[in-house]
């Protein structure tokens, strides 16, 4: 009867390991959302005269034009503003790296995804599939 009621036990320490690392990752999932959730990426251009911040999601959501951009060609300033809103691109995603990293650590298999993820929906070289419009 002692090799079960010990079978038992081990059992159940590893029910409760299980279940502990589960709340574990939870708790870690939450504390990286609220972190990304934070997040902005920031860029100026080399002349300084734009800047762009992008939110989380990577959506512009602040853009300033110094006067001086007046004095160039719209399609100039249009060149700058795409530029400077893919290096705020290039901002979050290094900052979502690293938290992601300091959360769930370098290895995790999910961090490692969830890096990717926004890696192919941020990175300048891919495109979009409206680009040609």
């Amino acid at each position: 009867m002692w090799a079960d009621e010990a079978a038992l036990d081990a059992a159940a320490r590893r029910l409760d390991e299980w279940e502990s690392s589960f709340a574990e990752r939870a708790e870690r999932a939450k504390t990286l959302s609220a972190r990304v959730q934070a997040l902005t990426g920031t860029a100026r251009s080399p002349d300084r005269t734009i800047e762009v911040t992008v939110d989380s999601t990577g959506l512009l959501v602040d853009l300033r034009l110094d006067e001086q951009t007046r004095q160039h060609s719209a399609t100039h300033t249009a060149r700058q503003i795409v530029a400077t809103t893919r290096a705020a691109h290039a901002d979050l995603l290094r900052q979502l790296t690293a938290a992601t990293h300091r959360t769930l650590g370098d290895g995790d298999p999910a961090g490692q995804a969830i890096v990717e993820s926004y890696r192919r929906r941020l990175d300048p070289g891919q495109g979009t599939p409206d680009a040609h419009r």
